[in-house]
């Protein structure tokens, strides 16, 4: 194996989504499915038996569900980054997890390039987000006003146009990398973009960086 594999851990309480998911990441080159979990509790010994790269994790399982087994993986400093991967967009399902530390947050019907562009996103530690769910979150933090990035996203944004990663961006901000992914969720909600890259062009483009490195605010 081999560094550009990305390993991968399934968790889902419904064995037909797990086998799916399962053969579609077997036909594709770069990713290496290293076990599977049908409920929180056994995802989280799987995880911490296996440390994959990224944990595909439903959120409502019998037991132990999704949000509580992230709050257990975050406790143990797991270094595995979760993708969500679930049916439900309601706001009691997307903020809880995103909160706990997920990565990321996808629809079970998210068509199959982007959940593969979104697992080796969230492999590097990209915060990844559905475009459905950032309507969801720009509802949460919709604002009047034009300033609806916060002065603490603008530094986020700022250190993310220089390239630094989340962990990069949580040690110079003296937050968690938890916190950086959900001010990166937010960022990607109040811009309508969905990923980092989307992220800084959107603001370039309405001037809240500027080339230098500064900010008008």
């Amino acid at each position: 194996m081999t560094e550009s594999i990305v390993t991968v851990l399934i968790v889902d309480d419904h064995p037909v989504v797990r086998d799916g998911l399962k053969g579609m990441l077997a036909n594709e080159e770069g990713f290496e499915v290293v076990g599977e979990a049908a409920d929180g509790r056994e995802a989280v010994s799987r995880a911490l038996a296996f440390s994959p790269d990224v944990i595909l994790m439903d959120l409502r399982m019998p037991g132990m569900n999704g949000v509580s087994a992230i709050k257990e993986l975050a406790e143990k400093n797991v270094e595995s980054r979760i993708l969500v991967l679930t049916t439900f967009d309601t706001d009691s399902d997307v903020l809880p997890a995103v909160e706990a530390g997920a990565t990321g947050y996808l629809l079970k019907d998210a068509p199959r390039e982007e959940l593969l562009r979104a697992i080796a996103a969230a492999a590097r530690g990209e915060a990844v987000l559905s475009p459905t769910i950032g309507a969801r979150l720009l509802g949460e933090v919709r604002q009047p006003s034009k300033e609806a990035v916060s002065q603490r996203e603008l530094e986020v944004l700022q250190l993310v146009a220089a390239g630094s990663t989340n962990r990069e961006i949580a040690q110079r901000l003296f937050i968690s990398e938890a916190t950086v992914k959900t001010h990166l969720l937010h960022i990607y909600a109040k811009l309508g973009v969905n990923d980092r890259a989307g992220a800084v062009g959107a603001a370039f483009e309405r001037q809240l960086l500027t080339p230098g490195g500064s900010n008008p605010g």
